[in-house]
């Protein structure tokens, strides 16, 4: 099996382990501040990988250090957002809001690293951007396009989260083609929990825990499995994959966050946000699948170093 479909598989296994973690993440916050389960979860991922790599972490220089601190600040923000928002919104929507970031790669790396976009990847990116519409604007009655009510604050929160995991897909490829994964892992998760701990005074008002099971567990999945397990294949898996791809498998997540979603939580989407979660998951196979595979070439991939 050659290096480049492990890491495919390996890509795949982390987008299960994500996506049922929406519905993980949700229990556990009744019974503690999302903040501060932000903070434990990424402190539990930072010693299991320091405690694993710390041979390699004795090696950091400052090279490694600028190329680490940028993906740990986006890990921060998208976790943040993502938790902060799952207050307020469902899973299964939670989760295909988050996906918006899959097209949000190659539209940040036309506007910003003057990637050339194609005609594929535009009417996915078109899609996906018109499905978290019809997903986060509530309509009237037989209304497609005109909101009745207010958006939903934590789509909102979920927007600026997806926004925050795209940067940290593009920062993370980069650093891994230039740096060993392993310090990389480590430095994004240590960056991610110190800004954690800093937020919870800040940004939160009244951090509480009731140490009940679903705590206890959501945050040993989670810190470990969900982070530090996946952190590192990700870091460890895009110095053979470019972005695109990374971002098409991850693509995946929001079908496994909803059908983990409706199994565990009989969560079922209306017309309406049935037709948006539709329209991003149409608009992130054709921006990258199709797009993926007129844009993605060597030279190409080698245009943000």
């Amino acid at each position: 099996m050659s290096r480049s479909l492990k890491a495919h598989l390996s890509l795949l296994m982390v987008t299960f382990i994500w996506g049922t973690t929406f519905v993980i993440v949700k229990n556990a916050i009744q019974d503690i501040s999302p903040l501060l389960f932000n903070a434990i979860r990424m402190t539990v991922a930072t010693v299991c990988l320091g405690a694993l790599y710390w041979r390699k972490i004795a090696k950091l220089d400052v090279s490694i250090f600028r190329a680490g601190v940028p993906v740990g600040i986006f890990l921060w923000l998208g976790y943040e957002f993502q938790t902060r928002g799952l207050i307020l919104t469902t899973p299964s929507k939670s989760g295909f809001i988050t996906g918006v970031s899959v097209v949000l790669v190659p539209l940040f790396m036309a506007l910003f690293w003057k990637r050339k976009i194609n005609g594929y990847t535009t009417v996915g990116v078109v899609c996906a951007l018109f499905g978290m519409y019809l997903m986060m604007v509530p309509g009237g009655v037989g209304s497609l396009f005109s909101g009745s009510s207010p958006v939903n604050q934590g789509d909102i929160l979920t927007f600026g989260c997806s926004i925050s995991f795209a940067l940290q897909i593009i920062f993370c490829g980069e650093a891994t083609r230039h740096h060993a994964f392993e310090p990389i892992s480590f430095l994004q998760t240590a960056v991610a929990m110190v800004l954690m701990w800093l937020s919870v005074p800040v940004l939160e008002q009244h951090p509480h825990v009731i140490w009940t099971p679903g705590v206890f567990w959501g945050i040993l999945i989670t810190g470990i499995l969900g982070t530090a397990v996946a952190f590192t294949v990700q870091a460890w898996a895009q110095q053979f994959t470019p972005s695109t791809h990374t971002a098409l498998i991850f693509s995946l997540e929001p079908v496994f966050a909803w059908l983990t979603s409706w199994i565990v939580l009989h969560e079922h989407l209306g017309w309406r946000a049935g037709a948006g979660a539709a329209l991003i998951l149409g608009g992130v196979l054709v921006s990258e699948f199709l797009g993926s595979a007129q844009a993605v070439t060597p030279q190409q991939t080698e245009e943000l170093a």
